[in-house]
C-alpha cells in the first residue's frame, strides 16, 4: 500500500508556557466541533507554540475568533500516513533529498494497527517543489 501524502493548511499561536493554556484552546475547539487532523506543541523562547491542522480551516478560524485567538496562517505542511515498515521515514525523506529540499521539521509516530503518521514542514518557498517531489503537485 502506498503512503498517503496530503498538503494541508496549518495555523499556529504563541501562548504563555503555563499548564492548561493549550488545554483551554483544545476544549474550546472541541466544544465548537472543530476536528483536528493533527496538533503539535513545543516551547518557543519563553512561550509555547501550538500548531493546529484542522480538517476545516474556516471552522477553525471562526472558533478561534470567538475566543479572540489570532492564529498565524494558513501556512502549508504535509500530513503523511501509511503502512508502518522499517525505513518508512527514510523512504519519504529520500524524495526530498533527491530534489535538494531541506526539511524544516518532522514529527513521526507509529500509530498502531501497522500504520504510521507524520507531519512534515519545509520552507514556504519550497512547498510547491516538495509537493512535486512527493508526486502530488
Amino acid at each position: 500500500m502506498a503512503d498517503t501524502i496530503r498538503l494541508v493548511d496549518y495555523f499556529y499561536v504563541l501562548v504563555p508556557d503555563k499548564p492548561g493554556e493549550g488545554l483551554a484552546i483544545l476544549k474550546h475547539l472541541r466544544d465548537e466541533g472543530v476536528n483536528l487532523l493533527a496538533f503539535s506543541g513545543f516551547p518557543e523562547a519563553r512561550k509555547a507554540q501550538l500548531d493546529f491542522i484542522p480538517a476545516d480551516p474556516a471552522a477553525f478560524k471562526a472558533a478561534a475568533r470567538k475566543i479572540r485567538l489570532k492564529p498565524v496562517g494558513p501556512k502549508k505542511g504535509f500530513l503523511i500516513s501509511g503502512e508502518d515498515r522499517v525505513g518508512a521515514m527514510a523512504d519519504i525523506l529520500s524524495s526530498l533529498a533527491a530534489a535538494k529540499i531541506n526539511v524544516t521539521a518532522v514529527d513521526a509516530i507509529a500509530v498502531g494497527g501497522g500504520q504510521f503518521g507524520c507531519l512534515l514542514w519545509v520552507k514556504p518557498r519550497e512547498v510547491k517543489r516538495a509537493a512535486k517531489a512527493f508526486g502530488i503537485g
